[in-house]
């Protein structure tokens, strides 16, 4: 529990993979407040039925970064 396939004939803890792919705290919160400010335009949009495809374009800006930061960890403090 908690170790990963041998590399280079070495067990890493899988804490320690997390680690490497992890998003520092600053960037995850300018990731969520690029999602909060597409998802504002993307409402815009959508009430003055404006063009769809700058509503696909901002909801899916926004959708990117609400998974990114749903799913990539977080660097621990």
């Amino acid at each position: 529990y908690g170790e990963s396939i041998p590399q280079n004939g070495r067990i890493r803890k899988s804490s320690q993979m997390f680690a490497e792919n992890a998003l520092p705290p600053f960037l995850a919160t300018a990731i969520f407040v690029i999602a909060v400010f597409a998802g504002y335009q993307y409402r815009k949009v959508w009430k003055n039925e404006g063009p769809a495809w700058k509503a696909w374009l901002f909801g899916a800006i926004a959708a990117g970064c609400l998974a990114t930061v749903a799913f990539v960890p977080l660097q621990p403090s």
